[in-house]
């Protein structure tokens, strides 16, 4: 059967510095660009690990785990996924000079799949970049570099075969999906643009047998280096809760609104005491906008609450009964969960 897979991976460490433009890939392929960046992929071993993601909703028990990571900074913060580490009793960090540490989890994020990790060496570490995700385009030249089956640092390459790409796994789905190859230890590592930048975190796979088809996904780097900054913060990651359900507009909805297609986010439950109830939300309104964000489907409104900081008031747009009705929603904290 066809499955969705979180891969388990090595660390992956973002850096500081970032390489010259000079190391874009040359007809004669990424020789020299992948001697520059591969100094900062990490593998990462795992042990008492509760599990890694398999699919949207299931789990595959093991007692110990790989992945892959990448230094971001001189002083030792690596990123990876949330998977790779989550419910680690120990988590080690392997250098591709042979070197290893022991790893602290600074903070993780099931609702992204990213995690900050923390070691401590002696002298500056070798690191890469983020790059811009949003730059990118479907067609441009990708490379990964990561310790897929454990066996070391490996690089494949590829393109972009498409951007934002929704697979329905949670209201983050966003990903870059590449034919570059993607396997099992590949988890949390970086996926490369032609100037060595970090521009996503590998986090999926499409495959019909746990193996590489050519259909990876990775967590866009404009988010994840979003989600690392809140986590050295304090470990934590704080969103915005609404306290609702929603489901999309219907096409029948639309045409008698005269719509020219659906949009918005329609209720069909308002949680008891949540910020939407105090605020008189309704079940069977449309939210039409948010904060000033115009919401053209559900993760639109998933996304723009989440964003917005708990206790901070925001101006929602409603349809209720055939009329544009504005509201103040003062918005609640979401409790963490997994994604």
């Amino acid at each position: 059967m066809n499955t969705i897979k979180k891969i388990i991976g090595t660390a992956a460490v973002t850096a500081i510095t970032i390489p010259s433009l000079a190391l874009a890939a040359p007809a004669g392929g990424y020789g020299d660009l992948v001697e520059t960046v591969s100094p900062s992929v990490v593998f990462i071993e795992v042990t008492g690990a509760g599990g890694s993601r398999v699919g949207p909703a299931s789990k595959e028990s093991s007692p110990n785990g790989l992945g892959s990571g990448f230094i971001i900074s001189a002083d030792g913060d690596i990123v990876t996924n949330h998977h790779v580490v989550n419910g680690a009793a120990s988590v080690v960090v392997k250098l591709a000079d042979g070197r290893s540490f022991d790893a602290e989890v600074v903070g993780s994020d099931p609702m992204t799949d990213i995690a900050l990790l923390k070691i401590l060496s002696d002298e500056d570490l070798p690191v890469v970049a983020f790059g811009a995700s949003e730059e990118m385009r479907a067609g441009d030249e990708v490379f990964a570099v990561g310790n897929p089956f454990g066996l070391g640092n490996t690089v494949t390459s590829g393109i972009i075969s498409a951007m934002s790409r929704n697979i329905n796994s949670g209201p983050y789905d966003d990903f870059i999906q590449t034919d570059a190859a993607i396997n099992r230890g590949n988890s949390g590592g970086p996926l490369f643009n032609d100037h060595g930048e970090v521009i996503g975190v590998n986090t999926m796979i499409y495959s019909p047998d746990g193996g590489s088809v050519g259909i990876g996904f990775a967590v866009p780097s404009d988010l994840a280096q979003t989600i690392v900054t809140d986590l050295e913060d304090d470990g934590t990651i704080s969103r915005g809760w609404l306290g609702v359900q929603i489901k999309p507009m219907s096409q029948e909805i639309a045409d008698v609104l005269g719509y020219d297609a659906p949009k918005g986010a329609m209720i069909e439950m308002v949680t008891a005491d949540s910020p939407a109830a105090t605020a008189g939300l309704q079940i069977g309104d449309i939210i039409l906008s948010f904060a000033g964000t115009e919401i053209n489907e559900m993760r639109d409104l998933t996304r723009a609450v989440a964003n917005t900081s708990p206790d901070e008031t925001a101006e929602v747009v409603v349809l209720h009964k055939g009329s544009e009705v504005t509201m103040d929603v003062q918005i609640g904290l979401l409790q963490p969960s997994e994604a």
